[in-house]
């Protein structure tokens, strides 16, 4: 395991960039309070000295742009009139801001570690971030199709799926007379470097043409194109069939089949004289690796998601379950330490790597498809724990990310330390094995371990600590000791009274401390300050406040609300304020410092959409969820089906549609669990493997009409469920031993 190195922040898709701090630079712990976090496992600092944009590429090397020196801001007066004078000055040096490369217009193929990323036209310029990727080095930056003489004019770019797309253009060579075409050209683009390109003459004569392929590379590592920092192009040489590049230790060649009839290494053009009778087509197929061998060595791993289906009155649900699964299935990476183990990497194209927050949360929302993918993270994430008897004995390393203006930069390890005993003990009820559980427990209990001493003089979690208390935390702590006392009870280990009294003894704090009263019915606060002034935003992280999660029997765990408290959540959830219209926004849009394009202070997040989905349909609010749901289904429809992580949250008027956010992830791991997740909560499944029985709770209001999933999992095997248009339930299919529950 590489050492840990000093912290960087992390981001979601930030509203702007700072360059990285060279080693031992300023960074994070410069925050009121912040303290240093470690890496992931294998994570290394790539270009840091060069300034070099953030980018999270497969072997954790993060290298990804985001906030280094928030502080907690000025909680400006809110809703309630409750002002808030400023936290003391932030020391530290001034940030330097260094934008991301737009890639909102961007056609993209992943296929772990495999990525491409190519305009609409399809045309490989050598510009910008356009390429064939693999593990984060590009292979071919420049691969340009000339027909006769002339460039295709470009007709369409679209997705055939998460590992491929297709570019159509066409071609008039002025041998019939008219403005018509007369040579349609197709290119199929896969995410493994291999490229089929199709003309079909459509000419009423044989035609003799020349074809060219100029092809490039500089060989850079993501990171570095991202920064401009790529550097010139590099001579080629021929190579058996096409053309080969190096620059150290690194190496691409690209071959072509049919071989060309020239190949000229000092232009970089590979060249053919095609003849095409009326009618015919003729195929060319390039292939783009980085060593000699003729295909790309397979980078996927062991599907562990089952292939969910839908069908019902909406036929566009059907359609988004499968490209969310399809997408979150083309993430999957390998970890380098067990290579038997795949995780879902964050996203394409600037984190294509372990993210352990939300490479846990992916898993959790997918747990409907089967336990394997959260059995494989936990044991990924186990693997890095902190030992030794320390403060942070039993923390899962993660780097900061960004919280936006309003709070300074959070831990993603805290939040996979709280997530890991709470997925855990929910995997448990899906029907993970049980030797599986027996190999991840300890770790289980080292987080709580970690719990248990990681609590502020006030009885609340900071994170990082000295810093904020934030809303979601508190949330995430609060699950982690309720289902991680269900899994210690169920385990036969001790402890879990201990840990429902901490619970409970959280819940009246958190009551306490975190609601803001006011004419209004009152709202949460974002976040305490280390003095304990509230931050009075309303912000989409309150969300996790209704995610309880699993317990035994199809129970879902208490919360930290009331029943007063959570309805007055949902009704502020719901309102015009927080639903977009297309989402749940990230903050409500009156608050000071709103930015709808903000990925902290205004924009849809996919998946903390789903989480509001799901909460708010558990605790009974059908009309807000079902509100939210449908925005999330539409926003899909018009992205494609592959949400972003996150795209605009402008208002919702009639013939509009969804703002992309010019540099988020998509596919994303937590946006494409997202998908699963919602949908899968209108069945309201609930298992409890142990006890063989799984109750099925319905959404009453049915929103999207009649319903079926099939091809789930419980227990390990399949599992079917059908949902009327009158909200009922009636299980299909299900493992032999299991018993339906009430």
């Amino acid at each position: 395991m590489a050492p840990p190195v000093p912290a960087v922040p992390e981001t979601d898709p930030p509203d702007t960039a700072p360059t990285a701090h060279p080693p031992g630079a300023a960074s994070a712990a410069h925050l009121p309070g912040a303290a240093a976090a470690t890496r992931p496992p294998g994570t290394v600092d790539a270009g840091a000295a060069q300034g070099a944009a953030r980018v999270l590429v497969p072997g954790g090397r993060d290298v990804r742009p985001g906030p280094a020196s928030e502080g907690m801001g000025r909680p400006a007066e809110g809703s309630h009139g409750q002002a808030a004078p400023a936290p003391a000055p932030v020391p530290g040096p001034p940030v330097r801001w260094a934008e991301l490369p737009p890639v909102h217009g961007s056609v993209i193929c992943v296929s772990a570690p495999g990525l491409v990323i190519s305009p609409e036209h399809g045309q490989l310029t050598g510009r910008g971030v356009d390429g064939i990727y693999r593990s984060g080095r590009r292979l071919l930056s420049r691969c340009v199709l000339r027909v006769g003489g002339r460039d295709p004019v470009a007709v369409q770019g679209r997705s055939l799926g998460a590992d491929r797309a297709a570019f159509t253009s066409t071609v008039r060579t002025g041998v019939e007379a008219g403005p018509d075409p007369d040579i349609g050209v197709e290119r199929i683009r896969h995410a493994d470097g291999t490229e089929r390109i199709t003309l079909r003459s459509f000419a009423a004569r044989p035609l003799r043409l020349p074809v060219e392929v100029a092809l490039g590379t500089d060989l850079a590592e993501l990171a570095a194109v991202a920064a401009g920092r790529a550097g010139p192009e590099l001579a080629a040489g021929v190579h058996a069939g096409g053309l080969r590049w190096s620059a150290g230790e690194a190496h691409a060649v690209t071959t072509a089949d049919p071989a060309p009839d020239d190949a000229l290494a000092s232009a970089g053009l590979l060249r053919w004289e095609l003849e095409l009778a009326p009618g015919e087509s003729r195929s060319i197929e390039l292939r783009t690796t980085r060593d000699r061998t003729v295909r790309a060595p397979a980078g996927q791993v062991a599907n562990p998601l089952a292939a969910a289906r839908a069908e019902g009155d909406d036929p566009r649900v059907d359609v988004w379950l499968r490209t969310s699964v399809e997408d979150l299935r083309a993430l999957l990476l390998r970890d380098p330490e067990s290579p038997g183990d795949a995780f879902a990497a964050a996203g394409v194209p600037w984190r294509l790597g372990l993210a352990p927050a939300e490479s846990l949360w992916a898993a959790r929302m997918a747990l409907p498809l089967g336990t394997g993918l959260a059995a494989a993270t936990l044991r990924t994430l186990a693997r890095g724990q902190t030992g030794g008897r320390g403060p942070d004995a039993g923390k899962i390393p993660g780097p900061l990310r960004a919280a936006g203006a309003q709070l300074p930069p959070g831990c993603t390890g805290t939040e996979a330390t709280l997530g890991f005993p709470a997925v855990l003990a929910e995997a448990r009820r899906w029907g993970m094995p049980e030797e599986e559980l027996a190999r991840l427990l300890p770790a289980a209990e080292r987080c709580l371990d970690w719990l248990r001493g990681a609590l502020g003089q006030d009885g609340f979690l900071a994170d990082p600590d000295p810093g904020p208390r934030r809303c979601e935390t508190q949330a995430h702590a609060h699950r982690a000791a309720l289902l991680g006392a269900d899994l210690l009870d169920g385990c036969g280990r001790p402890g879990a009274g201990e840990w429902r009294e901490w619970a409970a003894a959280l819940g009246e704090r958190f009551r306490a401390r975190f609601w803001i009263d006011g004419p209004d019915g009152g709202r949460p606060a974002a976040a305490l300050h280390p003095d304990g002034r509230p931050l009075p935003r309303l912000t989409g992280a309150a969300a996790h406040l209704l995610d309880t999660g699993l317990l035994g029997g199809g129970r879902l765990a208490p919360g930290l609300l009331d029943r007063i408290r959570t309805e007055q959540l949902a009704r502020l959830l719901g309102s015009p304020a927080m639903d977009s219209g297309w989402g749940l926004r990230s903050m409500a849009a009156r608050e000071p410092g709103h930015n709808p394009f903000g990925h902290r202070s205004g924009a849809v997040r996919a998946h903390e959409s789903a989480v509001a989905v799901a909460g708010l349909a558990q605790a009974g609010f059908e009309k807000e969820a079902a509100g939210l749901l449908r925005g999330l289904l539409d926003a899909a429809e018009s992205f494609g089906y592959r949400l972003p992580e996150m795209y605009a949250a402008h208002q919702r008027t009639a013939g509009s549609a969804p703002l992309p956010h010019p540099t988020a992830c998509r596919p994303a791991a937590v946006a494409a669990a997202a998908g699963i997740h919602a949908l899968t909560a209108l069945a309201g499944i609930r298992p409890d493997a142990p006890a063989a029985t799984v109750a099925v709770t319905p959404r009453a209001g049915a929103p999207l009409g009649a319903l079926r999933f099939a091809d789930l999992r419980v227990s390990g095997e399949p599992f079917a469920v059908r949902i009327s248009r009158l909200g009922v339930g009636m299980v299909e299919e299900a493992a032999g031993a299991l018993q339906l529950g009430g």
